[in-house]
Order: C-alpha cells, then sequence, then structure tokens
C-alpha cells in the first residue's frame, strides 16, 4: 500500500489542482467521503460542495459543482463541471449569486414564478464559493 495518493482535480477547460497527498474528502451527490492510500475503487457522482485534501497537516480547499469523482489504484481523479480555489474566487461576485438566490427563494425577485430546484443549488454553489474563499491557503 502507498503513503500517499495522487490527486488530479479538473475542469473541462483547466487542470486545478495535482499534488500527492494523504487524504481527500470529495463531496459527493449522496454526501461526502473521505479517501484515504489503500481506498477500495470507487466511482462516484459529485454534488455542490468543498473538495478538502491534506499535504501533511496543511489543508487545502476547492469549491466544486458536478462532476465525477474516480479512486482506483491511490489516485483520485476528480473531474468537475466547475472548480474554483480560494485565489480564483471574486467574493464579490459570489455575494451577489447568494443574494439573488436567497432573494429568488423569498419570493422577492419578480412576479414570475421560481424554479425552487435551481434557486437552490445557486445558492448552494455560492455558499460553497464563499466558505472557500474565506479559507486561507
Amino acid at each position: 500500500m502507498a503513503d500517499r495518493l495522487t490527486l488530479e482535480l479538473a475542469t473541462p477547460t483547466r487542470l486545478v489542482v495535482t499534488a500527492e497527498i494523504d487524504e481527500v474528502v470529495v463531496p459527493g451527490s449522496l454526501g461526502y467521503f473521505g479517501v484515504l492510500p489503500g481506498h477500495a475503487p470507487l466511482l462516484a457522482t459529485l454534488g455542490i460542495g468543498e473538495v478538502t485534501y491534506r499535504v501533511g497537516r496543511e489543508e487545502y480547499h476547492v469549491a466544486v459543482a458536478g462532476g465525477f469523482a474516480e479512486v482506483r489504484n491511490d489516485k483520485v481523479i476528480i473531474l468537475a463541471d466547475v472548480a474554483e480555489t480560494p485565489g480564483d474566487i471574486d467574493r464579490a461576485r459570489a455575494e451577489r449569486a447568494r443574494d439573488r438566490a436567497e432573494s429568488r427563494l423569498a419570493g422577492r425577485a419578480s412576479q414570475e414564478e421560481i424554479d425552487y430546484t435551481r434557486a437552490m443549488c445557486a445558492l448552494a454553489r455560492a455558499l460553497t464559493r464563499l466558505q472557500v474563499a474565506g479559507r486561507s491557503q
């Protein structure tokens, strides 16, 4: 069994993270799951949330939404629809997105009907981005 995992996190347009890590926690569509070296093979869909990975005592965070994660042979491959590190996130823009989503959910956006699921997803993405933006790396 290897001492470390290889993590590759990518979007359709770029490689966001490639690192040798000790542990990763991934937001699966059915809940968060953790991976340590020697983990059984796994394929999962991603939800909206925060990927947290650890190298030694240092933790790193990436906001993700949608995609897939595969665990095999002490390698974790995350193919996310969207992935942002704290440095990638425009905090003011994320706050505006949160405010718009909250306004839609409260029925203050307009008289038109809202798509509740879509508004909840927008709020979850905005809150995750703000949480990751608040972390130091």
